[in-house]
């Protein structure tokens, strides 16, 4: 497959494994109603901070949306939008790589971008993604009038990128509109309802496709050269039967098989949404204006009613979604409203000074956007973090106050490359195929005394057995301060013992 090549391309496809592992640290006065729903809005680097997500969410985030800086040779407010061509490419790489790895197996990524990178944007995503892995290309009617003044087009479009973890992707259909019913009739009062005409014909050879079917005028109708029937003669006759084969109103027409309205599912998503559907930039100013009356809110906003439609189709309630390129925020207010639970990166300053009290106005149940269509009264809440230090030192040493639940994470991820189900109750992370991963760290086995409980003794491996069912002879890693037990005693019991801090593997 054909890749694309810049500047610092060698150095940027590592920049995503040199990034520390970072603490995420809770400012509860930034924070909003209730605090266990499981949303998180997280101040900082987003590279920082997907890292930090990587050992807690990899593989469990059912969508990602990013509406990333366009580079496009213009400044805005809250963003520098002039990076030089491969200074954006240095940027992008890396957290793509980072998106993918949280990406759950039945994910997918919606990218928003025009045309100043959208071309190379898509060589980029191919090579993280897979080319195979591709979806379609959404065009968004962003504009609704021309803007004159423009040198030689009125741009009237952005695209957004999708693409799904694996081949298997499904989206979720849309509800169907009137507009979409509109085009079935009913010339004829057939009893089940309005209908629309069918082709009978088939392009690709059927073996009971060739025939000669005779309609009610008598006139005798056969499939066009190099075509063939849908539906087999006797199927065909069948149908006709049952008055479900149209002739045309004086019965000398070829054969159309009727498609009932009430037969008919909800609609496949279309590859254009213009703004009378899914709203436009106006749209979304005015929705921004609503909210902060009076104040310079953001100039680059999204119509909620587009989230909307993206979380629609790649979502369920109570899916994860996550916006690496906040912005104002649009992304994590809309998932809140659909009852999706949501993370939100940002690393200006207004996380905190727009999208935390965005989010605040959603949790009082503010009636903007797509409050109405979402039936959205208020409710729910989130937790506001800021990067804090790495976890792990240059050196590899443990960051002084790690806490169990955090180093057991790291550890699982690393082993496993998953991001833990549920948090540990004991020394026992879990089992992977036929492999059990424990942890020996201040206070898991009840001894808060830092020195306490962290080496592998015969007592201390009779509780990490207590915590394996009574089957499991697979291999068992321990990490902890130190091992009392002797190596032939490790083989014997099929243990692999890891000191910490300085075996606690960083996965790169």
């Amino acid at each position: 497959m054909p890749i694309l090549t810049w500047l610092t391309r060698d150095e940027d496809l590592r920049a995503a494994r040199r990034a520390p592992y970072r603490l995420l640290q809770e400012d509860p006065a930034l924070g909003g109603g209730d605090a266990d729903t499981g949303n998180m809005l997280i101040q900082g680097d987003n590279l920082e901070a997907l890292k930090a997500l990587l050992p807690f969410y990899a593989g469990r985030v059912k969508c990602i949306y990013i509406d990333p800086p366009y580079n496009t040779r213009s400044a805005f407010e809250h963003y520098d939008d002039n990076l030089e061509h491969s200074r954006w490419l240095a940027m992008m790489w890396p957290r793509l790589e980072l998106l993918r790895e949280l990406l759950a197996e039945d994910g997918s990524i919606w990218v928003s971008i025009d045309d100043n990178e959208g071309h190379y944007l898509k060589v980029i995503m191919d090579e993280v993604f897979g080319r195979s892995n591709f979806v379609d290309t959404v065009i968004w009617q962003k504009a609704d009038s021309p803007r004159n003044s423009a040198r030689q087009f009125s741009s009237d479009h952005d695209y957004i990128y999708v693409y799904a973890r694996s081949e298997n992707w499904k989206p979720i259909k849309l509800e169907r509109t009137a507009e979409a019913d509109s085009i079935y009739t009913n010339p004829d009062d057939d009893d089940r309802g309005p209908w629309l005409p069918g082709d009978p014909y088939a392009n690709k050879p059927y073996s009971k496709g060739l025939y000669e079917m005779v309609g009610p005028s008598g006139r005798v109708f056969s499939p066009p050269p190099g075509r063939y029937w849908r539906v087999s003669e006797e199927r065909l006759r069948e149908l006709d039967k049952e008055g479900r084969v149209w002739w045309g109103p004086k019965g000398e027409a070829r054969p159309s098989i009727k498609r009932y309205l009430s037969e008919v599912g909800n609609l496949v998503p279309r590859t254009f949404w213009s703004k009378d559907d899914v709203g436009s930039n106006r749209t979304s100013k005015n929705e921004m204006r609503a909210l902060f009356p009076g104040d310079a809110s953001f100039g680059t906003p999204k119509p909620e009613r587009l989230i909307e439609r993206v979380l629609h189709i790649a979502t369920k309630p109570g899916d994860i979604v996550l916006d690496s390129f906040l912005g104002s925020g649009t992304t994590v207010a809309v998932a809140h409203k659909m009852g999706r639970r949501y993370i939100g990166i940002e690393v200006g300053d207004h996380a905190d000074t727009l999208c935390a009290p965005r989010l605040t106005k959603v949790i009082d149940g503010e009636q903007g956007g797509v409050s109405n269509a979402a039936n959205w009264t208020g409710g729910g809440g989130f937790r506001f973090y800021r990067l804090g230090e790495p976890v792990f030192s240059e050196d590899g040493a443990l960051s002084p106050g790690i806490t169990f639940a955090t180093l057991a994470a790291h550890i699982w991820f690393a082993e496993t490359g998953q991001a833990p189900t549920s948090p540990a109750d004991g020394p026992v992370l879990g089992v992977d195929a036929d492999q059990a991963v424990a942890l020996l760290y201040n206070g898991v086995l009840g001894d808060r005394r830092p020195q306490g409980g962290n080496v592998l003794t015969r007592q201390t491996l009779a509780i990490i057995r207590d915590h394996l069912t009574a089957d499991f002879n697979g291999e068992l890693i321990v990490y902890g301060e130190r091992c009392a037990l002797t190596p032939p005693s490790l083989v014997r019991e099929r243990i692999v013992f890891c000191q910490t801090p300085y075996d606690v593997k960083v996965r790169r």
